[in-house]
């Protein structure tokens, strides 16, 4: 009787500490489960900034309370004949969600941007963080000067 309980025994933690076998497929596996998607602000993880002016021309730039309607109609047609393909208003695309970028940084910071991205891309902390948050799309220079640069930040102020 003592070794039938041995045995039994013996068995019974054979069973319990076996190993668990994971079957693997060969090939392509899609997961099905659904990921919970934070909501995010424009900005994303790059800080708010408002002493940096970046880099380029524009070193001291003060907006009129009111909005120049003249300025903003150029600066809509503007962004939408060569923005719109990588920023929106409200949506994060392959660039920032622009509505609002007035709160998070200086205009002389958003004008040089717009004028001089490769060397703001190069030379400013923050630029450099869009870059990485926004997995290294580069800010293409669309060669504007700098009075189409103010109608785009004058429209900007309208978002």
């Amino acid at each position: 009787m003592r070794s039938v309980l041995t045995l039994l025994a013996l068995g019974t933690l054979m069973v319990g500490c076996g190993e668990k076998k994971e079957e693997k497929k060969d090939g392509f596996e899609m997961n099905r489960t659904k990921k919970e998607v934070k909501a995010t602000t424009a900005s994303e993880g790059v800080p708010v900034d408002m002493d940096n002016k970046g880099v380029g021309p524009f070193t001291d730039v003060t907006f009129d309370d009111d909005i120049n309607a003249e300025m903003a109609a150029a600066g809509e047609a503007k962004f939408q004949a060569i923005c719109t393909a990588c920023h929106m208003a409200e949506k994060r695309m392959i660039g920032p969600a622009l509505k609002g970028v007035y709160e998070r940084r200086s205009p002389e910071w958003v004008m040089n941007m717009i004028i001089n991205p490769d060397v703001m891309l190069k030379e400013d902390p923050i630029a450099k963080a869009l870059l990485k948050e926004y997995n290294n799309a580069i800010m293409l220079n669309q060669n504007l000067t700098e009075e189409e640069t103010r109608n785009v930040a004058e429209y900007l102020r309208t978002l």
